[in-house]
C-alpha cells in the first residue's frame, strides 16, 4: 500500500480515488471487521503524532495534569480510520512549518516535521477553545481576585516557566477576564495562535489575534498593534530584543502587556527579559522594566496542582522595594520579597503592609 493512501475530507465525506483506492477500502474492512470506529476526539490525548509520509504507526500521550514523565502509546485500532482522515487532512490543507487548526472539533497545535531518513511526521497538541475560567486555574484562591485587579492598571504582566507548564493558558485565562471584567481591545501575537479569542468577550471587550511566521515579525507586530490602540496586549513569546523593546515601551505607554518567558524562576524570567531589552535600550533597560512591571509569576504544574510563585509591585509607588532592586540590577534580591507577599496574603489576604 502506498503512503498516500486517500485524500478525505475531515468531515468524514468521500474520499479521492487518485492515490490507492483499493488499499485504502482493505484497510477499512480490516478496521471495520475489529468493530465500530471511533473519533479521535474521543481519544483523551494531550499530544499525538501522525506520519504523513513513510509507514511509521500514529501514537499519543494521554492527558495526566501535572506528570511530567507520561507514557507514548500506539493510538488504539479503533481510532485507525480517523487517523488517516487526519492525515490525509494535513497533507491537503497544512503546508506550514507550525500552526494550528481545528479537525473534527477539536482545536490543534501542530508542527511538522522530515526527518533523518525522510520521513513527515506531524506532532500536535490537543488545546481548548477557550481557556479556563481564571478560578479553576489552580492559583491560592486569594491571589485570584488581586490578578483580576492588575487589569486596572497600566504595565507589564509576565508569566514565566518551563516548556508545558501552562503559561499560554494562564496568560490567555488572565486577558479573556480582564476583557469581559473591563472591556476594551486587545491585540494578540502569537506563534501559533491556540486559544480562539477572536471576536467579542462580554459587552465591552474585543479580542483580534495575529500569528507570526517569521523571527523578526515579533518587534514589527508589536509596533504594528499600537495602530489598533489597544488596551491589552499579550505576546505569545519573547524571543528578540527588538520584541523586548516594543514591550516595555509599550508596558510603560499606557497599555496593559501580558507576556510570557521561558526561564526556571521569576529572577531568569526578569534578567533575560532584560539581557534582551539591553541589546536596543542599553542603560534605559532597567528603568523601564522597574517602571513597567505590574507583576511576574512563575508557575509549575504538579501532580497536585498549581504551584505559583508571583510578586506583584505596588501601584503608583516608584520608589517601592521591588522596582528599586530592579532599577539598581539587584534582580537576586527579590524573591524574599516575594516570599514576604506570598506570606502575608496566607495571613492576612494583603501584598503590601501599608494598605
Amino acid at each position: 500500500m502506498k503512503d498516500n493512501v486517500a485524500r478525505i475530507s475531515p468531515d468524514h465525506g468521500s474520499f479521492d480515488s487518485s492515490d490507492d483506492a483499493s488499499g485504502y477500502g482493505e484497510v477499512l474492512s480490516i478496521f471495520n471487521a475489529a468493530g465500530i470506529q471511533k473519533r479521535l476526539h474521543d481519544l483523551d490525548f494531550m499530544d499525538i503524532y501522525v506520519c504523513l509520509k513513510g509507514n511509521g504507526t500514529a501514537h499519543y500521550r494521554p492527558r495526566v495534569l501535572g506528570q511530567d514523565s507520561l507514557p507514548d502509546l500506539d493510538v488504539p485500532a479503533e481510532y485507525q480510520e480517523d487517523v488517516l482522515k487526519l492525515a490525509a487532512f494535513l497533507r491537503r490543507e497544512f503546508s506550514h512549518v507550525e500552526g494550528g487548526f481545528t479537525y473534527d472539533g477539536t482545536r490543534l497545535r501542530a508542527s511538522r516535521l522530515e526527518t533523518a531518513e525522510g520521513m513527515v511526521w506531524a506532532a500536535m497538541r490537543r488545546v481548548a477553545d477557550l481557556p479556563p475560567r481564571l478560578e479553576k486555574l489552580g492559583f491560592m484562591p486569594e491571589l485570584v481576585p488581586l490578578l483580576r485587579e492588575i487589569g486596572k492598571r497600566d504595565g507589564l504582566t509576565l508569566l514565566c516557566g518551563a516548556t508545558g507548564q501552562g503559561k499560554t493558558t494562564t496568560s490567555t485565562s488572565l486577558l479573556l477576564d480582564h476583557l469581559e471584567t473591563y472591556g476594551g481591545v486587545a491585540f494578540t501575537i502569537e506563534d501559533p495562535v491556540e486559544y480562539r479569542l477572536e471576536g467579542r468577550h462580554g459587552k465591552a471587550g474585543y479580542c483580534y489575534q495575529s500569528e507570526i511566521q517569521e523571527e523578526h515579525e515579533w518587534g514589527l507586530m508589536l509596533k504594528r498593534s499600537l495602530r489598533w490602540h489597544p488596551r491589552y496586549i499579550f505576546v505569545g513569546e519573547i524571543r528578540t530584543p527588538d520584541a523586548a523593546n516594543q514591550l516595555l515601551r509599550a508596558a510603560t505607554s499606557g497599555h496593559h502587556v501580558i507576556a510570557t518567558m521561558h526561564a526556571g524562576s521569576m529572577e531568569e524570567a526578569l534578567e533575560g527579559l532584560l539581557q534582551l531589552a539591553e541589546v536596543d535600550l542599553g542603560a534605559r533597560a532597567p528603568m523601564l522594566l522597574a517602571a513597567g512591571l505590574t507583576a511576574v509569576i512563575h508557575q509549575t504544574l504538579t501532580p497536585l496542582g498549581m504551584n505559583a510563585h508571583f510578586m506583584v509591585t505596588e501601584q503608583d509607588n516608584s520608589g517601592s522595594p521591588i522596582r528599586a532592586l530592579i532599577r539598581d540590577r539587584r534582580i537576586g534580591q527579590t524573591r524574599s520579597l516575594a516570599d514576604q507577599q506570598k506570606s502575608q496574603l496566607k495571613t492576612n489576604g494583603k501584598l503590601f503592609l501599608s494598605r
